[in-house]
Protein backbone atom coordinates (compact mmCIF):
# COMPACT_ATOMS: atom_id res chain seq x y z
CA UNK A 1 0.00 0.00 0.00
CA UNK A 2 1.03 3.16 -1.02
CA UNK A 3 0.61 6.37 1.42
CA UNK A 4 -0.49 9.89 0.17
CA UNK A 5 -0.56 12.39 2.26
CA UNK A 6 -3.21 15.55 1.45
CA UNK A 7 -2.32 18.06 4.37
CA UNK A 8 -4.54 21.08 3.03
CA UNK A 9 -8.61 21.75 2.47
CA UNK A 10 -8.91 19.28 -0.44
CA UNK A 11 -12.34 17.92 -0.99
CA UNK A 12 -13.21 14.43 0.05
CA UNK A 13 -13.17 13.09 -3.31
CA UNK A 14 -9.29 12.61 -3.76
CA UNK A 15 -9.12 10.24 -0.80
CA UNK A 16 -12.09 8.15 -1.85
CA UNK A 17 -11.04 7.81 -5.17
CA UNK A 18 -7.59 6.81 -4.06
CA UNK A 19 -9.21 4.05 -1.09
CA UNK A 20 -11.72 3.04 -3.59
CA UNK A 21 -8.86 1.72 -5.64
CA UNK A 22 -7.32 -0.22 -3.16
CA UNK A 23 -3.49 0.57 -3.42
CA UNK A 24 -3.07 3.64 -1.33
CA UNK A 25 -3.44 4.84 2.30
CA UNK A 26 -4.35 7.99 2.52
CA UNK A 27 -3.77 10.68 5.33
CA UNK A 28 -5.36 13.95 4.92
CA UNK A 29 -5.81 16.24 7.03
CA UNK A 30 -7.37 19.71 6.46
CA UNK A 31 -5.37 21.83 9.60
CA UNK A 32 -1.76 20.87 8.98
CA UNK A 33 -1.19 23.61 5.75
CA UNK A 34 -1.86 26.72 8.19
CA UNK A 35 1.60 26.71 8.79
CA UNK A 36 4.84 25.55 7.39
CA UNK A 37 6.08 24.38 10.74
CA UNK A 38 3.28 22.54 11.26
CA UNK A 39 2.93 20.99 7.41
CA UNK A 40 6.88 19.88 7.72
CA UNK A 41 5.99 18.61 11.76
CA UNK A 42 3.29 16.39 9.92
CA UNK A 43 5.65 14.96 7.17
CA UNK A 44 8.04 14.19 9.31
CA UNK A 45 5.77 11.94 11.13
CA UNK A 46 4.64 10.50 7.71
CA UNK A 47 8.66 9.33 6.61
CA UNK A 48 6.79 6.49 4.46
CA UNK A 49 4.88 8.77 1.86
CA UNK A 50 5.37 8.23 -0.79
CA UNK A 51 2.40 10.98 -2.58
CA UNK A 52 1.70 14.52 -1.78
CA UNK A 53 -1.62 16.43 -3.16
CA UNK A 54 -1.53 19.94 -2.09
CA UNK A 55 -3.23 23.04 -2.98
CA UNK A 56 -1.30 26.45 -2.33
CA UNK A 57 1.29 24.89 0.53
CA UNK A 58 4.82 25.99 -0.10
CA UNK A 59 6.98 22.54 -0.51
CA UNK A 60 10.32 23.59 0.24
CA UNK A 61 13.10 21.33 0.07
CA UNK A 62 13.24 21.24 3.92
CA UNK A 63 9.34 19.59 3.73
CA UNK A 64 10.67 17.54 0.59
CA UNK A 65 13.68 15.93 2.48
CA UNK A 66 11.28 15.10 5.45
CA UNK A 67 9.48 12.40 3.13
CA UNK A 68 12.54 10.22 2.08
CA UNK A 69 9.76 8.02 0.61
CA UNK A 70 8.53 10.16 -1.76
CA UNK A 71 8.04 9.72 -5.40
CA UNK A 72 5.26 12.36 -6.40
CA UNK A 73 3.97 15.52 -5.70
CA UNK A 74 0.50 16.92 -6.91
CA UNK A 75 -0.31 20.21 -7.16
CA UNK A 76 -4.68 20.21 -6.87
CA UNK A 77 -4.46 23.13 -9.52
CA UNK A 78 -2.70 24.95 -12.13
CA UNK A 79 0.16 27.16 -10.70
CA UNK A 80 2.98 25.23 -9.64
CA UNK A 81 5.13 28.25 -8.25
CA UNK A 82 4.91 26.83 -4.84
CA UNK A 83 6.68 23.98 -5.24
CA UNK A 84 10.42 23.48 -5.68
CA UNK A 85 10.26 21.92 -8.84
CA UNK A 86 13.94 21.62 -9.38
CA UNK A 87 14.96 20.33 -5.90
CA UNK A 88 12.23 18.01 -6.81
CA UNK A 89 13.86 16.53 -10.08
CA UNK A 90 17.23 16.10 -8.22
CA UNK A 91 15.74 13.93 -5.69
CA UNK A 92 13.91 11.68 -8.20
CA UNK A 93 10.40 13.14 -7.25
CA UNK A 94 7.77 13.67 -10.07
CA UNK A 95 5.80 17.21 -9.90
CA UNK A 96 1.98 16.73 -11.43
CA UNK A 97 -0.36 19.60 -11.83
CA UNK A 98 -4.27 19.46 -12.89
CA UNK A 99 -4.14 22.41 -15.46
CA UNK A 100 -7.88 23.42 -16.76
CA UNK A 101 -9.46 22.53 -13.19
CA UNK A 102 -10.18 26.06 -11.77
CA UNK A 103 -11.37 27.37 -15.16
CA UNK A 104 -14.95 27.33 -15.17
CA UNK A 105 -15.00 28.47 -11.52
CA UNK A 106 -12.91 31.42 -12.66
CA UNK A 107 -15.00 31.97 -16.27
CA UNK A 108 -17.88 32.56 -14.25
CA UNK A 109 -16.63 34.74 -11.52
CA UNK A 110 -15.62 37.45 -14.08
CA UNK A 111 -19.22 37.24 -15.25
CA UNK A 112 -20.58 37.59 -11.35
CA UNK A 113 -18.12 40.76 -10.63
CA UNK A 114 -19.22 42.40 -14.18
CA UNK A 115 -23.10 41.78 -13.44
CA UNK A 116 -22.46 43.00 -9.93
CA UNK A 117 -21.07 46.14 -11.12
CA UNK A 118 -23.38 46.81 -13.81
CA UNK A 119 -25.74 46.42 -11.42
CA UNK A 120 -23.93 48.40 -8.33
CA UNK A 121 -25.21 45.29 -6.12
CA UNK A 122 -22.64 45.59 -3.41
CA UNK A 123 -23.67 49.07 -2.88
CA UNK A 124 -27.38 48.70 -3.64
CA UNK A 125 -27.47 45.70 -0.94
CA UNK A 126 -25.65 48.08 1.63
CA UNK A 127 -28.36 50.91 0.92
CA UNK A 128 -31.22 48.44 1.16
CA UNK A 129 -30.07 46.97 4.24
CA UNK A 130 -29.75 50.35 5.87
CA UNK A 131 -32.81 51.62 5.31
CA UNK A 132 -32.83 53.64 2.35
CA UNK A 133 -34.13 53.46 -0.67
CA UNK A 134 -31.91 55.04 -3.83
CA UNK A 135 -33.62 53.82 -7.02
CA UNK A 136 -31.98 56.40 -9.01
CA UNK A 137 -28.83 56.55 -7.85
CA UNK A 138 -28.21 52.77 -8.35
CA UNK A 139 -29.57 53.27 -12.22
CA UNK A 140 -27.26 50.32 -13.91
CA UNK A 141 -26.31 49.12 -17.38
CA UNK A 142 -27.08 46.03 -19.08
CA UNK A 143 -24.59 43.32 -20.49
CA UNK A 144 -26.63 41.95 -23.01
CA UNK A 145 -25.38 43.73 -26.69
CA UNK A 146 -22.13 44.77 -25.04
CA UNK A 147 -18.74 44.22 -26.71
CA UNK A 148 -16.48 41.93 -24.32
CA UNK A 149 -12.77 41.74 -25.26
CA UNK A 150 -10.76 38.29 -24.06
CA UNK A 151 -7.48 38.62 -23.69
CA UNK A 152 -5.78 35.00 -23.84
CA UNK A 153 -8.07 32.33 -24.98
CA UNK A 154 -6.83 29.35 -23.28
CA UNK A 155 -9.41 27.36 -21.24
CA UNK A 156 -10.37 29.92 -19.41
CA UNK A 157 -10.91 32.21 -22.18
CA UNK A 158 -13.01 30.05 -24.20
CA UNK A 159 -15.12 29.39 -21.18
CA UNK A 160 -15.86 32.69 -20.42
CA UNK A 161 -16.83 33.22 -24.62
CA UNK A 162 -19.33 30.01 -24.19
CA UNK A 163 -20.81 31.68 -20.58
CA UNK A 164 -21.15 35.14 -23.02
CA UNK A 165 -23.07 33.75 -25.59
CA UNK A 166 -26.42 33.70 -23.49
CA UNK A 167 -26.12 37.30 -23.28
CA UNK A 168 -25.60 38.01 -26.68
CA UNK A 169 -22.36 40.00 -26.50
CA UNK A 170 -19.92 41.10 -29.45
CA UNK A 171 -16.62 39.16 -28.76
CA UNK A 172 -13.55 40.11 -29.84
CA UNK A 173 -10.64 37.79 -28.67
CA UNK A 174 -6.65 38.13 -28.73
CA UNK A 175 -4.43 35.42 -28.80
CA UNK A 176 -1.38 34.50 -31.40
CA UNK A 177 -1.43 30.98 -30.02
CA UNK A 178 -4.91 30.31 -31.41
CA UNK A 179 -6.28 29.77 -34.69
CA UNK A 180 -8.86 32.06 -36.06
CA UNK A 181 -10.84 28.87 -37.12
CA UNK A 182 -11.19 27.90 -33.23
CA UNK A 183 -11.58 31.44 -32.19
CA UNK A 184 -14.99 31.16 -34.47
CA UNK A 185 -16.09 28.09 -33.04
CA UNK A 186 -16.56 30.04 -29.65
CA UNK A 187 -18.11 33.15 -31.98
CA UNK A 188 -14.99 34.89 -31.31
CA UNK A 189 -13.50 37.53 -33.61
CA UNK A 190 -9.47 37.79 -33.16
CA UNK A 191 -8.33 41.17 -33.74
CA UNK A 192 -5.19 43.04 -32.24
CA UNK A 193 -4.66 44.44 -28.78
CA UNK A 194 -4.89 47.96 -29.69
CA UNK A 195 -8.24 47.04 -31.58
CA UNK A 196 -9.74 45.37 -28.62
CA UNK A 197 -8.92 47.66 -25.93
CA UNK A 198 -10.63 50.42 -28.42
CA UNK A 199 -13.39 48.39 -29.09
CA UNK A 200 -14.45 46.91 -26.31
CA UNK A 201 -16.85 47.81 -23.79
CA UNK A 202 -15.70 45.36 -21.01
CA UNK A 203 -12.03 43.89 -21.04
CA UNK A 204 -11.01 40.79 -19.44
CA UNK A 205 -7.42 39.72 -18.95
CA UNK A 206 -6.47 35.62 -19.19
CA UNK A 207 -3.02 35.34 -19.73
CA UNK A 208 0.09 34.37 -17.44
CA UNK A 209 2.73 36.92 -15.78
CA UNK A 210 5.64 36.32 -17.78
CA UNK A 211 8.48 38.46 -19.21
CA UNK A 212 6.25 38.78 -22.22
CA UNK A 213 2.88 39.77 -20.31
CA UNK A 214 3.95 41.84 -17.20
CA UNK A 215 3.02 45.25 -17.73
CA UNK A 216 1.34 44.77 -21.22
CA UNK A 217 -1.56 46.68 -20.07
CA UNK A 218 -0.08 49.80 -19.88
CA UNK A 219 -0.92 53.62 -20.50
CA UNK A 220 -0.95 52.98 -24.19
CA UNK A 221 -3.68 50.52 -24.07
CA UNK A 222 -5.49 52.03 -21.37
CA UNK A 223 -5.60 55.49 -23.23
CA UNK A 224 -7.61 53.50 -26.01
CA UNK A 225 -10.42 52.28 -24.07
CA UNK A 226 -14.01 54.01 -24.23
CA UNK A 227 -14.91 56.24 -21.28
CA UNK A 228 -16.94 54.36 -18.70
CA UNK A 229 -15.45 51.27 -20.05
CA UNK A 230 -14.80 48.01 -17.90
CA UNK A 231 -11.12 46.40 -16.84
CA UNK A 232 -11.34 42.90 -15.54
CA UNK A 233 -8.53 41.07 -13.80
CA UNK A 234 -8.74 37.78 -12.13
CA UNK A 235 -5.33 36.94 -14.14
CA UNK A 236 -2.00 38.25 -12.36
CA UNK A 237 -1.41 41.46 -10.69
CA UNK A 238 1.85 42.19 -12.52
CA UNK A 239 0.00 42.22 -16.00
CA UNK A 240 -1.43 45.69 -15.72
CA UNK A 241 0.67 48.97 -14.68
CA UNK A 242 -1.12 50.32 -12.05
CA UNK A 243 0.29 53.44 -12.14
CA UNK A 244 -0.77 54.12 -15.79
CA UNK A 245 -4.71 52.34 -14.65
CA UNK A 246 -4.81 55.04 -11.73
CA UNK A 247 -3.57 57.99 -14.03
CA UNK A 248 -5.98 56.94 -16.88
CA UNK A 249 -8.98 56.22 -15.10
CA UNK A 250 -9.19 59.74 -14.18
CA UNK A 251 -8.89 60.53 -17.29
CA UNK A 252 -11.71 58.25 -18.93
CA UNK A 253 -13.89 57.10 -15.68
CA UNK A 254 -12.72 53.25 -16.27
CA UNK A 255 -14.29 50.56 -14.20
CA UNK A 256 -11.75 47.91 -12.99
CA UNK A 257 -13.36 45.32 -11.33
CA UNK A 258 -9.87 43.13 -9.33
CA UNK A 259 -9.17 39.66 -7.72
CA UNK A 260 -5.51 39.47 -7.75
CA UNK A 261 -3.05 40.67 -5.99
CA UNK A 262 1.21 40.77 -5.50
CA UNK A 263 0.63 38.34 -2.46
CA UNK A 264 -2.25 36.77 -1.22
CA UNK A 265 -2.14 37.71 2.24
CA UNK A 266 -4.35 39.86 4.43
CA UNK A 267 -3.14 43.91 4.73
CA UNK A 268 -4.05 47.22 2.90
CA UNK A 269 -3.94 46.74 -0.78
CA UNK A 270 -2.29 49.57 -3.21
CA UNK A 271 -5.08 49.27 -5.39
CA UNK A 272 -7.71 49.95 -3.36
CA UNK A 273 -8.06 53.61 -4.37
CA UNK A 274 -8.96 52.72 -8.16
CA UNK A 275 -10.69 48.74 -7.96
CA UNK A 276 -14.84 49.86 -8.17
CA UNK A 277 -14.72 45.84 -6.69
CA UNK A 278 -12.22 43.45 -5.56
CA UNK A 279 -12.35 40.30 -4.09
CA UNK A 280 -9.77 38.55 -2.09
CA UNK A 281 -8.86 35.96 -5.12
CA UNK A 282 -11.48 33.72 -5.21
CA UNK A 283 -10.94 32.90 -8.98
CA UNK A 284 -10.71 29.27 -7.74
CA UNK A 285 -12.69 29.40 -4.40
CA UNK A 286 -15.73 27.05 -5.70
CA UNK A 287 -16.62 23.66 -4.25
CA UNK A 288 -16.79 22.89 -7.39
CA UNK A 289 -13.28 23.42 -8.48
CA UNK A 290 -12.04 21.78 -5.51
CA UNK A 291 -13.87 18.86 -6.30
CA UNK A 292 -12.98 18.57 -9.70
CA UNK A 293 -8.82 19.45 -9.11
CA UNK A 294 -9.62 16.96 -5.71
CA UNK A 295 -10.44 14.37 -8.28
CA UNK A 296 -7.69 15.08 -11.39
CA UNK A 297 -5.02 14.71 -8.67
CA UNK A 298 -6.46 11.06 -7.31
CA UNK A 299 -7.04 10.00 -10.78
CA UNK A 300 -3.76 11.39 -12.54
CA UNK A 301 -1.73 9.46 -9.69
CA UNK A 302 -3.68 6.59 -10.50
CA UNK A 303 -3.09 6.57 -14.03
CA UNK A 304 0.50 7.30 -13.21
CA UNK A 305 1.16 4.03 -11.26
CA UNK A 306 -0.91 2.01 -12.79
CA UNK A 307 -0.62 3.02 -17.36
CA UNK A 308 2.57 4.91 -16.81
CA UNK A 309 1.05 7.99 -17.99
CA UNK A 310 3.03 10.61 -17.77
CA UNK A 311 1.47 13.97 -19.39
CA UNK A 312 1.10 16.28 -16.16
CA UNK A 313 4.35 15.71 -15.33
CA UNK A 314 5.99 19.81 -14.88
CA UNK A 315 9.28 18.83 -14.44
CA UNK A 316 10.29 16.07 -16.32
CA UNK A 317 14.36 15.97 -17.20
CA UNK A 318 15.63 15.44 -20.67
CA UNK A 319 15.44 11.98 -22.61
CA UNK A 320 18.76 9.29 -22.24
CA UNK A 321 20.41 10.07 -25.42
CA UNK A 322 19.50 13.10 -25.98
CA UNK A 323 21.79 16.49 -25.91
CA UNK A 324 20.29 19.14 -24.31
CA UNK A 325 22.20 21.30 -26.58
CA UNK A 326 19.42 20.12 -29.72
CA UNK A 327 16.51 20.97 -26.90
CA UNK A 328 17.73 24.71 -26.75
CA UNK A 329 18.16 24.84 -30.21
CA UNK A 330 14.48 23.81 -31.04
CA UNK A 331 13.03 26.50 -28.58
CA UNK A 332 15.30 28.71 -29.94
CA UNK A 333 14.71 28.06 -33.24
CA UNK A 334 11.00 28.06 -32.93
CA UNK A 335 11.13 31.78 -31.51
CA UNK A 336 12.98 33.22 -33.76
CA UNK A 337 10.89 31.78 -36.73
CA UNK A 338 7.35 33.00 -34.81
CA UNK A 339 9.04 36.61 -34.53
CA UNK A 340 10.18 36.46 -38.18
CA UNK A 341 6.35 35.51 -39.05
CA UNK A 342 5.05 37.87 -36.85
CA UNK A 343 4.22 37.12 -33.43
CA UNK A 344 0.90 38.52 -32.88
CA UNK A 345 -0.54 36.88 -36.19
CA UNK A 346 -2.87 33.92 -35.70
CA UNK A 347 -0.86 30.79 -36.40
CA UNK A 348 -2.04 28.13 -38.39
CA UNK A 349 0.10 25.20 -38.64
CA UNK A 350 3.96 23.77 -37.13
CA UNK A 351 5.19 21.75 -39.80
CA UNK A 352 9.32 20.25 -38.28
CA UNK A 353 11.63 17.91 -40.01
CA UNK A 354 14.44 16.15 -38.00
CA UNK A 355 17.70 14.67 -39.04
CA UNK A 356 19.97 12.64 -38.08
CA UNK A 357 20.57 10.70 -34.71
CA UNK A 358 17.76 13.50 -33.79
CA UNK A 359 14.84 11.61 -35.83
CA UNK A 360 14.12 9.27 -32.52
CA UNK A 361 13.21 12.43 -30.60
CA UNK A 362 11.11 14.08 -32.74
CA UNK A 363 8.23 13.59 -30.28
CA UNK A 364 10.31 15.28 -27.09
CA UNK A 365 11.11 17.72 -29.21
CA UNK A 366 7.64 19.25 -29.72
CA UNK A 367 7.93 19.66 -26.13
CA UNK A 368 9.92 22.84 -26.27
CA UNK A 369 8.82 24.27 -29.36
CA UNK A 370 5.43 24.30 -28.25
CA UNK A 371 6.57 25.60 -25.09
CA UNK A 372 8.66 28.45 -27.58
CA UNK A 373 4.93 29.35 -28.68
CA UNK A 374 2.87 29.22 -25.84
CA UNK A 375 4.30 30.95 -22.57
CA UNK A 376 1.91 29.11 -20.22
CA UNK A 377 3.32 25.80 -21.46
CA UNK A 378 6.13 24.46 -19.40
CA UNK A 379 9.41 22.78 -21.26
CA UNK A 380 9.33 19.72 -18.65
CA UNK A 381 5.68 18.78 -19.75
CA UNK A 382 5.54 15.61 -22.03
CA UNK A 383 4.83 15.07 -25.73
CA UNK A 384 1.26 14.34 -25.28
CA UNK A 385 0.58 17.12 -23.32
CA UNK A 386 2.52 19.10 -26.24
CA UNK A 387 0.54 17.67 -28.46
CA UNK A 388 -2.54 18.86 -26.80
CA UNK A 389 -2.05 22.09 -26.83
CA UNK A 390 -1.83 22.01 -30.65
CA UNK A 391 -5.43 20.56 -30.61
CA UNK A 392 -6.71 22.33 -28.30
CA UNK A 393 -5.21 25.95 -30.07
CA UNK A 394 -6.90 24.32 -33.17
CA UNK A 395 -2.88 24.30 -35.14
CA UNK A 396 -2.28 21.96 -37.45
CA UNK A 397 0.76 19.93 -36.98
CA UNK A 398 2.89 17.45 -38.98
CA UNK A 399 5.94 15.78 -38.56
CA UNK A 400 7.99 15.22 -42.21
CA UNK A 401 9.86 12.36 -43.46
CA UNK A 402 13.41 13.15 -43.65
CA UNK A 403 16.28 12.37 -46.12
CA UNK A 404 19.52 12.21 -44.79
CA UNK A 405 21.06 11.77 -47.91
CA UNK A 406 21.02 15.64 -48.54
CA UNK A 407 23.71 16.19 -45.40
CA UNK A 408 22.26 17.85 -43.24
CA UNK A 409 23.12 15.87 -40.20
CA UNK A 410 21.68 16.87 -36.66
CA UNK A 411 19.57 19.75 -38.11
CA UNK A 412 16.33 20.77 -37.23
CA UNK A 413 14.08 22.97 -39.75
CA UNK A 414 11.00 24.72 -37.97
CA UNK A 415 8.25 25.90 -40.35
CA UNK A 416 5.45 28.18 -39.02
CA UNK A 417 2.33 29.02 -41.12
CA UNK A 418 0.06 32.15 -39.91
CA UNK A 419 -2.65 34.20 -40.70
CA UNK A 420 -1.81 37.35 -42.30
CA UNK A 421 -5.05 38.05 -42.49
CA UNK A 422 -7.88 38.49 -45.52
CA UNK A 423 -7.20 34.89 -46.11
CA UNK A 424 -3.58 35.18 -46.55
CA UNK A 425 -1.03 32.37 -44.94
CA UNK A 426 2.26 32.69 -44.95
CA UNK A 427 5.34 30.27 -44.17
CA UNK A 428 8.39 30.76 -42.54
CA UNK A 429 11.09 28.64 -42.13
CA UNK A 430 14.56 28.21 -40.23
CA UNK A 431 16.76 25.77 -40.27
CA UNK A 432 19.42 25.41 -37.50
CA UNK A 433 22.11 22.42 -35.78
CA UNK A 434 24.59 22.49 -33.09
CA UNK A 435 28.38 22.71 -34.31
CA UNK A 436 30.86 22.79 -31.75
CA UNK A 437 28.54 22.95 -28.89
CA UNK A 438 26.87 26.18 -30.41
CA UNK A 439 23.75 26.36 -31.74
CA UNK A 440 23.72 27.97 -35.12
CA UNK A 441 20.59 29.27 -37.32
CA UNK A 442 21.87 28.39 -40.95
CA UNK A 443 19.62 29.40 -43.24
CA UNK A 444 15.67 31.65 -43.05
CA UNK A 445 13.30 30.77 -45.87
CA UNK A 446 15.88 31.18 -48.93
CA UNK A 447 18.54 32.82 -47.24
CA UNK A 448 21.19 30.21 -46.79
CA UNK A 449 24.67 29.93 -45.01
CA UNK A 450 23.80 32.49 -42.65
CA UNK A 451 25.51 30.49 -39.21
CA UNK A 452 24.78 32.68 -36.50
CA UNK A 453 24.06 31.99 -33.12
CA UNK A 454 20.33 32.37 -32.14
CA UNK A 455 21.00 34.35 -28.86
CA UNK A 456 21.32 37.76 -27.03
CA UNK A 457 18.81 40.19 -29.00
CA UNK A 458 18.28 40.04 -32.87
CA UNK A 459 17.05 42.36 -35.20
CA UNK A 460 16.27 41.31 -38.74
CA UNK A 461 15.21 43.13 -41.65
CA UNK A 462 14.59 41.67 -45.44
CA UNK A 463 14.48 43.98 -48.49
CA UNK A 464 14.91 44.46 -52.00
CA UNK A 465 18.52 44.27 -52.46
CA UNK A 466 20.54 47.16 -53.46
CA UNK A 467 23.38 48.91 -52.03
CA UNK A 468 23.76 51.46 -49.40
CA UNK A 469 20.97 49.35 -47.31
CA UNK A 470 22.89 47.90 -44.64
CA UNK A 471 24.51 51.11 -43.84
CA UNK A 472 21.42 52.64 -43.35
CA UNK A 473 20.19 50.38 -40.90
CA UNK A 474 23.51 51.15 -39.24
CA UNK A 475 22.84 54.69 -38.83
CA UNK A 476 19.85 54.29 -37.79
CA UNK A 477 20.56 52.02 -35.10
CA UNK A 478 23.56 53.99 -34.01
CA UNK A 479 21.33 57.13 -33.86
CA UNK A 480 19.40 55.43 -31.22
CA UNK A 481 22.25 54.49 -29.46
CA UNK A 482 22.25 50.87 -30.33
CA UNK A 483 25.98 48.85 -30.51
CA UNK A 484 26.01 45.97 -33.51
CA UNK A 485 27.68 42.73 -32.35
CA UNK A 486 27.30 40.34 -35.28
CA UNK A 487 25.76 40.74 -38.38
CA UNK A 488 24.74 38.70 -41.24
CA UNK A 489 23.87 40.16 -44.49
CA UNK A 490 23.13 37.33 -47.61
CA UNK A 491 21.23 37.51 -50.28
CA UNK A 492 18.22 34.78 -51.79
CA UNK A 493 19.15 32.14 -55.02
CA UNK A 494 17.68 34.90 -57.42
CA UNK A 495 19.81 37.44 -56.41
CA UNK A 496 16.42 40.02 -55.39
CA UNK A 497 16.20 39.68 -51.71
CA UNK A 498 18.62 40.22 -48.92
CA UNK A 499 18.78 39.57 -45.47
CA UNK A 500 19.94 41.47 -42.86
CA UNK A 501 20.61 39.58 -39.08
CA UNK A 502 21.91 41.90 -36.76
CA UNK A 503 22.90 41.01 -33.09
CA UNK A 504 22.94 43.86 -31.13
CA UNK A 505 24.01 44.75 -27.56
CA UNK A 506 20.17 45.85 -26.52
CA UNK A 507 16.71 45.27 -27.11
CA UNK A 508 15.28 47.18 -29.58
CA UNK A 509 11.67 48.87 -29.29
CA UNK A 510 8.99 48.48 -32.13
CA UNK A 511 9.45 52.25 -32.47
CA UNK A 512 13.11 51.63 -33.60
CA UNK A 513 12.43 48.47 -35.82
CA UNK A 514 9.32 50.06 -37.65
CA UNK A 515 11.43 53.25 -38.30
CA UNK A 516 13.95 51.25 -39.95
CA UNK A 517 11.66 48.93 -41.69
CA UNK A 518 9.53 51.97 -43.24
CA UNK A 519 12.90 53.99 -44.50
CA UNK A 520 14.10 50.63 -45.90
CA UNK A 521 10.71 49.16 -47.29
CA UNK A 522 11.07 45.69 -45.58
CA UNK A 523 9.20 42.99 -46.10
CA UNK A 524 10.39 42.06 -42.81
CA UNK A 525 11.41 43.48 -39.79
CA UNK A 526 10.97 42.21 -36.19
CA UNK A 527 13.61 42.06 -33.44
CA UNK A 528 13.82 39.43 -30.53
CA UNK A 529 15.21 38.46 -27.36
CA UNK A 530 16.97 35.08 -27.12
Amino acid sequence: MKKVLIPTKLDKVAAEILRKHGGYVVVQDDSVSATEDALLAFAKSHPDAYALIVRSERVTPALIDALPSLRVIIRAGAGVNTIDTRYARRKGIDVMNTPGANANAVAEEVIAMVLADMRHIVKADASCRAGQWEKKAFMGRELAGKTVGIVGLGAIGRLLARRLSGFECRLLGYDPFVSPDLAAEHAVTLVDLPELFAESDIISLHVPENEKTRGMVNRELLSRMKPGATLVNCARAGIVVEADLRAVKAERSIRFLNDVYPKDEPGPKSVADIADLMLPHLGASTREANATAARRAAEQLIDFDDKGITSYIVNRDIPEGLDRAYADLAFRLTRFCRALSGSDRPLKMIETSFYGALKPFASYLLVPIVAALDETFDRSMDPAAALKVLQNRGIEYTDRVTDDSKGYRNSITIDLTVDRGGGVLRRTSVRGTVTEGALMVSRVDDFHKLYIEPAGNLVAFSYRDRPGVLGQIGAMLAGAGINIDDVRNPHDSKGEMSLAILRVNQPLSADVVERIARQISADIACSVTL
